[in-house]
């Protein structure tokens, strides 16, 4: 007979746990009963009665709606917040004998007990998806609501420690997985729509791949995936990859792989980064499989650009002086075909029109692309977020694709494509001086453009002059 599992034994303990507290399965009702129920749960020393208690909170969790989850929230954020006086009396007690009893009392002290709650919902099944959940919820509600940060900075410790590397699980998807995961990511997929089945059974042909990231406390839940296209030359365009009439390709006569989507699953686990093991682990395990690959590269948008060009009222960013330096000579010719006296309202005009564009307006996109790569900052950092994680994780700049996505969603980076290329033996230093400095790596190839764009820059008012270099 085969042993239960644990989450087998700790429903069986939770059922003898409900039925000595006499409370019907199913959870509660009302926020101001399911506050309650945790109040219970946080003071419970018993196994058995604390499991079906936090079963009982965890089923209340799933079936609320919105408005109840938002009124949740606040109660965490003020119920369940370390009290005042204990924090006061561990800070005074530290000021009087700064020993390590005394730290340890004023860690304990300043823990919210939401935490132990949080610790306590994890045990059972169920759990920790209803946190990620809670915490999904919780981010949308941020912008307005900023004093819950104290609730998200719990929820993100813990399921920073919960979700670490180390308990993730690398999987192929493949046609042959389960219809219940890939239907998961037709819904997930967020940079290229999938199409339904017959676009999916494409994105998983013989020249393709895909990996995901799973954990055990989501089974059969992906976290994090990559679609990956094996070809011959690095891609400019999207449309080739993604074309319903396309060939399928030979993957072992292929040189590169490409990682054209790569989306994450689980909006609550937002910020907790696995992103730069799947890329790593992706790239050894097609090493072994397909030896022959010599490039391992990405072809990403900019998701930043049109708004950062649309944004003139930012100093350190794409100002009016900045645009007509940067499109210098090329005035006349933007008044011309917008039919308008400005240039740059003509160039707003042609960024934001459906594309192929004017060979001059393609050239000036992937010329304001690379600058807003390289010179629009976020505490030091490229604002750009596909390009923060490619270069945080030590991919270099390599090639700026104008008109490499046509679809209605490239127009966020009015067109523009970029090629990041993953060179294992520059993945680490690359990584350590961007993290460092904010140092950019790129291509040589791109260097005589970068000069050109740093001229016009730094001819204009900034407040901070930013350092970009070529590496070959």
């Amino acid at each position: 007979m085969t042993p239960p599992s644990w989450l087998e034994h700790v429903t069986g303990v939770a059922e003898r746990g409900r039925a000595m507290l006499g409370r019907a399965a199913g959870g509660t009702h009302g926020v101001a009963n399911l506050a309650a129920t945790c109040d219970r749960l946080i003071a419970r020393r018993g196994e058995a009665s604390g499991l079906a208690l936090a079963t009982e909170v965890v089923r209340t969790l799933e079936r609320m709606n919105n408005a109840e989850t938002s009124e949740f929230l606040e109660v965490l954020a003020g119920s369940f917040s370390p009290p005042p006086e204990a924090v006061a009396a561990a800070v005074a007690r530290w000021r009087s004998d700064p020993g390590d009893d005394a730290v340890m009392a004023l860690a304990a002290a300043t823990e919210a007990p939401r935490q132990e709650l949080f610790r306590r919902l994890n045990m059972v099944g169920g759990g920790a998806a209803a946190l990620v959940k809670l915490r999904g919820q919780l981010l949308t509600l941020l912008p307005a609501r900023p004093h819950l940060r104290c609730v998200d900075a719990d929820l993100r410790h813990l399921l920073s420690s919960w979700f670490n590397g180390g308990f993730l699980r690398l999987e192929q998807i493949s046609w042959g997985t389960p219809a219940a995961t890939l239907e998961r990511l037709i819904a997930y997929e967020a940079v290229h729509e999938i199409h339904g089945w017959d676009d999916l059974r494409l994105r998983l042909a013989a020249d393709r791949r895909c990996f995901a990231f799973f954990h055990p406390l989501l089974p059969g839940e992906p976290l994090i995936f990559v679609e990956i296209a094996l070809t011959r030359e690095l891609p400019t365009a999207i449309a080739p990859l993604l074309g319903a009439g396309r060939s399928i390709a030979d993957a072992a006569q292929a040189h590169t792989a490409v990682f054209y989507s790569i989306s994450d699953c689980q909006p609550g686990l937002r910020g907790i980064s696995f992103g730069n093991f799947l890329i790593k682990q992706v790239v050894r395990e097609l090493s072994v499989e397909l030896p022959g690959l010599r490039t391992f590269a990405t072809l990403s948008p900019v998701p930043s650009l049109a708004k950062a060009v649309a944004d003139r009222d930012n100093v350190d960013g794409f100002t009016d002086e900045r645009l007509r330096a940067l499109t210098a000579g090329h005035h006349d010719e933007l008044r011309r075909l917008a039919s308008s006296s400005d240039e740059l309202e003509a160039l707003s005009q042609l960024l934001q029109a459906p594309g192929p564009q004017a060979p001059v307006v393609a050239r000036i996109a992937g010329r304001l692309a690379l600058a807003d790569l390289v010179h629009v900052k976020i505490r030091g950092r490229t604002a750009d977020s596909v390009a923060h994680f490619h270069l945080s994780n030590g991919a270099r700049l390599t090639r700026m694709n104008p008109d490499g996505d046509l679809s209605p969603r490239g127009r966020q980076s009015h067109g523009v494509m970029v090629n990041y290329v993953y060179e294992p033996q520059r993945l680490e230093a690359n990584h350590e001086r961007y993290v460092r400095s904010g140092y950019v790596a790129t291509a040589a190839s791109l260097s005589g453009e970068i000069k050109a764009i740093d001229t016009a820059w730094s001819n204009t008012p900034r407040r901070a002059r930013r350092s970009v270099r070529a590496t070959r």
